[in-house]
Formats: C-alpha cells, structure tokens, sequence
C-alpha cells in the first residue's frame, strides 16, 4: 500500500514543493512536482527528483561516533553527548571560552533546526569565534544591505514577475535554481520576462545557461564587476539619467566616486567595449520597469562588498528600488521585531590578523590562523554543524591539517567527509523525511510572498531530531538544566507584550502560551513566529498560524511583493544611505586597481544543476555526464600553451592535475573549477569514485574582500602548464 506526501524541497535556494510517494515500508519510490504549490507550481530540478536516494544514502550515519586513535566506534547517544561534556570541560577549564570555535556550513540555511537552534548554540558557547559558510559566499551583499538600509537582511530581490529589464551579472539561476532570490522555476521565470517583451542582459566570463537563454550576454574579466558598475552610474550621471525616487544621504558623494570611472577607462579594467557600457546605463534608465541583480561571482571577489554596493546604488539611481518590476524587499510570514540599532561593523576583531567580524562572525579565511597561532583565544575546541569546510573554504589543505591539532573537535553531519573526519564525536542528524522543514530564511529574499511548513513523514525510531540535538548541545554549553524551546518561547512573548504595537501589547504570557498548537519545541516556535508575523492572528491583519499551514499542505500564496522601504529602513538617520564611509574608504582600494595589468589567466568557480556545494556528490544519479570535475578553458588558450588532455594548474597556494573541457563559452584568459569536488580517500562510496579535485586547494586565504571579509574564489592567478614539466621535473 502506497502513500502520498507533499513537502517543500530542502536541497537549494528554490524551496519548491514536491509530491512523493512512499511504499508501506516508507521508502520513497517517486518524486514530482507538487502542482498545487501556488509558488513553484509543479517546477521539479534533478535534485529535488533525487531526494528519496539521498535521503536513505547507505553512507548516512545512523549512530553517534567516538574516534579512538584512527578508529571509529558507533556509540549510544549519552555516552556520545558525555564524550562532548567532558572534552568541552577540559579544554575550556584549562583556556576559557574563547578558546572553542564554532563553524556553520550551509546546510544550516536549508535546515529549520539550524535556524531556531543555532543562534541558542552559539550564545551558549560564549565564544566570539563564530565563523559560517557566509564569509566563504554571501556577507558581501549583508554588508552592503547593512550599511544601506541599516539591516543585514534587508536585502531587495528582482520583482522578477514584473519587470521589464534584468540586468544580472554573476549569477546562473538555470544552474543554481536562484541565490539570495528565492524563485521556483528561475528559468520559466525569465522565459516568461522575455515572452512578455521584456530584455534580460547576462554579465559573466562564461556563457553560462543562463547567458544562453538571455538577450545578450556581456563577457566581462573576473573580479572587475564594480568597475564595470561604476561605469553605468557615471553614465547615469554625466548624461543626467537619474530618478531618485526615495531619500537619501550621500549622492554627492556617490557622483564624486563615479567621476574616476568613466567608460573608457573602466573598459581597459573590465574587457567590457565602452559603448556596451554606456549602452546598459541608457537602456537601465530607459526601461518602464528595471532591476540590477548580482550574485556569488560578484560576491567571492577582490571588491565584492563594492559590487554589491552599486547594485543598489543603481536600483536607487534608476528609481526602481521598491517599486512593483524593480528591485524591492519580501515580506516573511515569521518576520517580527527587526532590532531597531544601526547596523555595525567590527564590534571585534579576530586575534591573529586583526580583522573585523561581520554579522557577529569572523572570517572563514582566518579560521586556520586562530587553530595554529598560540596564545591566548587560540582555538582548541571546534564545533562544525553541517559544513564541510576542508572543500568550501580557501586553501583547504591547510584547514585540513590544522584540524588535525585541535585538542577536541565535535561535528553534528550527517555523514563521515572530508571535515568531519578530524572530529572526536560526530552526533549525526536523522533523514531529512524525519525532520519537520520551513524556510525561515530563505523567505526573506522571495521574489513573491508564500509560506508552507513540512511536518515529518517518517517517525524518529528512538533517534534524537536534529533540534533535539542541538539543544542538547547548548544546554551542555551553558550548564544549565530545562526545557530551551519554553525558555525561548517565554522570551519572545515577554518580548512581543511589552513592545508597543505588536498586537499582543499588555497582554498575559500564560494565556498567549497556552493557546500555542504543535507537537514538538520547534512546532510551537514556529506557530508562536507565524502569529507574531505579519500575516499572524496575533498581528491583528490576518489569521496566520501552524494549524492554518498544516490545513494548506500545498503552501500559501501570500501575494505580490509590495513598496515596504519605510517597514525595513533600521539606519539612524531614517533614510538610504547610499555612501556609506566604510564603502567610500574602499573606493580607493578600488581606484589603485585601475592602473594594474591583469593577470595572464585567472580562476573562477562554477556551479552544476546536480551539485550544491559539496553535498550531493554521494548521490549515483546526479554525478556523472556533465556534472564533473573538469577545468574549463578556451580553446584558443589550449593551443597557444601547448595542452592536450590534461594540465597541471599552479597558483601561489598549490597544485592539481586537472582534465581539460576545451570549450568557447569562457573568455579567453579565465579556466573555471566547479566547487565542492576533491573528495580522494573518502567514506562515502560514490564520492569517492567521482573525487575530482578541490578548487580550494589553489585558492588563498590571504586574499579577501575587505569590508565583509569574503574569502576571494573568483579572479584567482594561475599558471596552466603541459603534464609534461611532471615528467620533466
């Protein structure tokens, strides 16, 4: 007898609904497209498709494990969270809090446990050495949205559905599904903008499927996009093309900077002819509706906070920010309380090279110098939470070693990789089929409002639920004895009666706690959010609960994006501040740059429609054909350096030999490397026979972006050289 579930796709940024069905034992045994899902409307990638195998993946581990010398022993779960106490204890009775470190890998965005229960985790710790996967992708737009508009996540997303023009550099939604733009079906997305008369431009060194699909792609160098920007806001200006529809601070300040960017001089910097230039500000300008949209190659680069920066400056300058078909800002059914503080830069900074946290998180670039480097706050104790920084992060051989020094390392994963085998206890959480999910984060940037939540479809079977896991592990941390989910839930409704306007202003804790619904900690945090939010019963403009989303199994379409500027402005002067100093000061930064010759090759990433990150690489099904570990090149490079088959690729940081993909889709000059790969020697079956190399073995901790920190991926100077030298050497 079979079974048929929806739930919402947990394995990128596209959160699409899925229909499966499952056999009497609870295996999967199909996966569609869920076509009532008002969002995603049946939209289904090769991920999604493959969620039942990698859900019951063979290589997942079911049991807590203890290293013991170089071996692994499948322990119960108390002995295991004794295993975390003890070794949390010694280290941090000899050397203090600061020296544990935290790592959060991305997984923790797609995750509802790592969204409720990390922020608990890491003020338990008392630690400021907190470091993500965000510094190693995105901060550079939060810094950028930070300094604006006075929050981090006050990021504006294309009104993709309205538009008129799309200027997109950076970015391959047909390959990623969307990034920091949640939008199901990103490629009938575009299709439909172009059906309807509308222009989509493609910015990027490759001719990716993206460019493919978009009215003109523009080849540009890596690393060189905020020039190329700054040549659209100087045309802006010196033709008189503005439309500045909101207040601001700085636009003089914002002209000023653009004086020292006209297009003909951009154009040396950027490859970009300049009449292209001065054609993509008169045609932005021109447009009834326009939005500038950039992503991960624009953020992992030398000047990524810049690029971000002017993203918006010229949404600002174009007056298409915040209005139906430019760029504007979601509206999340969970969102409640944004902090009313202006938002701040470098509150610490890191012990070794000084530099500045963001978001509350340090450098992902610096984590290998505060393992290695002595003294007081040297990292001793490391807690990883689904991360797989020895593939993710820059020069990850050296992580790799310096994760071997540590004195204690605990890893919540799911599987034994590349990271996780450093680990002295490794708590892995239960399938994804087993966990409850909703996107608390990803909403935040949907280029329509909509909520959905998954309850579990198969029982635990004695096992720990992630969120019981993690609040096991801050109750170890702090050395406190309770229930976390009722003393979260306590200090958000004390909080909600006493702030003015919240809609349950004055009134009794007890009663508003008590009419809570859910069948776990987690549940009842998620109904007490959707009450509070904007949509909530609590709220006062609507009826927004758990029950209301467990009566809608297919979602809720919660309407068009609207004009919200006023709701999510938190600077302290009250208005957009469009030069902030920190930007301003990196200017400079960016002018020297100007008079420097590039690089003879340089390096970029890539992405893969059946890869994300370093995740997928266990699933049969999605490696293999196209999805390799191949380095692209162009052909005209392959003849002019002499190659056949394979070459070896140098940068200051290390070595690989890598098989070639002569192909005329990247711009002479550029080789590209999918990430994720370089999986040789691992526990899981499939990766292993698909290893590849990692990119991240060439890239250099010492280069970031440097108001945000980001480490740099893309732009990354390299030498191509004949496997012959092997042989000669």
């Amino acid at each position: 007898m079979t079974s048929t579930v929806h739930r919402t796709c947990p394995l990128c940024e596209a959160v699409c609904g899925l229909t499966l069905t499952l056999d009497e034992g609870g295996h999967v045994t199909s996966v569609r497209g869920d076509k009532e899902d008002p969002f995603s409307k049946g939209f289904i990638c090769p991920k999604g498709a493959s969620l039942g195998r990698l859900d019951e993946d063979p290589d997942r581990l079911r049991k807590p494990l203890i290293r013991e010398g170089e071996l692994w022993r499948e322990v119960g779960w108390d002995e295991a969270f004794a295993a975390v106490k003890q070794g949390l204890d010694q280290v941090t009775e000899r050397h203090g809090r600061q020296s544990v470190g935290v790592y959060l890998g991305n997984p923790n965005v797609h995750n509802m446990a790592g969204q409720l229960y990390g922020t608990p985790l890491l003020k338990s710790l008392g630690t400021r050495n907190i470091f993500s996967a965000s510094t190693a992708d995105q901060m550079p737009k939060h810094v950028a949205s930070g300094l604006m508009f006075g929050h981090p996540l006050a990021v504006p997303v294309p009104d993709l559905d309205r538009t008129d023009y799309l200027l997109m550099l950076g970015a391959n939604p047909l390959e990623s599904n969307g990034s920091l733009c949640t939008a199901p079906d990103f490629p009938g997305r575009l299709k439909a903008l172009r059906a309807r008369g509308g222009r989509l431009v493609v910015v990027d060194p490759r001719r990716t499927r993206t460019a493919g699909l978009a009215d003109e792609h523009v080849f540009v160098r890596p690393g060189t996009d905020a020039y190329l920007l700054f040549g659209i806001a100087h045309t802006l200006f010196a033709e008189d093309l503005t439309t500045v529809a909101h207040e601001v601070n700085g636009l003089d300040e914002v002209r000023e900077a653009a004086k020292h960017f006209p297009p003909d001089v951009v154009s040396r910097r950027t490859g970009v002819p300049a009449e292209v230039i001065v054609r993509l500000a008169r045609e932005l300008a021109a447009a009834r509706t326009a939005a500038v949209y950039a992503r991960i190659g624009t953020c992992t680069a030398e000047f990524g906070t810049l690029a971000q920066w002017l993203v918006d400056v010229l949404n600002v300058l174009t007056g298409n920010l915040d209005r139906p078909g430019g760029a504007m800002f979601a509206k999340p059914a969970t969102e409640f309380g944004l902090a009313r503080r202006p938002y701040t830069l470098g509150r610490w900074k890191s012990r070794v090279r000084g530099l500045p946290e963001a978001n509350g998180e340090l450098p992902v670039a610096t984590l290998a110098d505060e393992i290695e480097t002595p003294g007081d706050g040297q990292i001793r104790f490391l807690v990883t939470v689904a991360g797989n920084p020895v593939l993710s992060a820059p020069h990850g051989a050296r992580l790799d070693a310096a994760f071997g020094r540590l004195d204690f390392m605990v890893s919540v994963d799911p599987y034994l990789n590349e990271t996780t085998k450093h680990a002295n206890v490794i708590l892995p959480p239960p399938r994804a089929l087993q966990s409850g999910h909703y996107d608390f984060a990803l909403l935040n940037f949907a280029v329509r409002n909509y909520t959905r939540y998954s309850r579990p479809l198969l029982p635990l079977d004695g096992q720990p639920s992630e969120a019981q896991i993690l609040a096991r592990l801050t109750m170890i941390a702090s050395g406190l004895d309770g229930d976390l989910d009722e003393f979260v839930i306590d200090q958000m409704l004390r909080k909600a009666v006493d702030l003015p306007g919240s809609g349950v202003e004055g009134r009794d804790v007890a009663e508003l706690r008590a009419a809570l619904d859910g069948d776990s900690g987690a549940e009842l945090r998620l109904d007490l959010m959707l009450k509070l939010g904007p949509y909530g019963e609590w709220a006062g403009k609507g009826d927004l609960s758990l029950r209301k989303l467990l009566d809608n199994p297919h979602g809720l379409d919660l309407g068009p994006l609207e004009p919200r500027l006023a709701e999510v402005l938190r600077t302290a002067s009250g208005v957009i501040e469009l030069a902030p100093p920190q930007l301003i000061e990196d200017v400079e930064r960016l002018r020297a740059g100007l008079e420097q010759e590039p690089p003879e090759i340089v390096l970029i990433g890539r992405r893969h429609l059946r890869s994300n990150n370093s995740w997928l690489h266990n699933v049969g099904s999605l490696v293999g054909g196209s999805n390799t570990c191949t380095l692209q090149i162009n052909p005209a490079d392959v003849a002019r350096l002499g190659l056949d088959g394979e070459a070896l690729i140098r940068s200051a940081k290390g070595e690989l030999r890598v098989p070639l993909e002569p192909t005329d889709t990247i711009m002479p000059g550029v080789v590209s490397l999918p990430h994720g790969w370089g999986h040789g020697g691992s526990a899981q079956t499939v990766a292993a026979e698909h290893a590849g190399v990692s990119a991240n073995e060439l890239t250099d901790e010492s280069a970031i972006d440097v108001p945000s920190g980001n480490a740099v991926f893309n732009g990354v100077p390299v030498t191509i050289l004949p496997t012959s030298v092997i042989t000669a050497h």
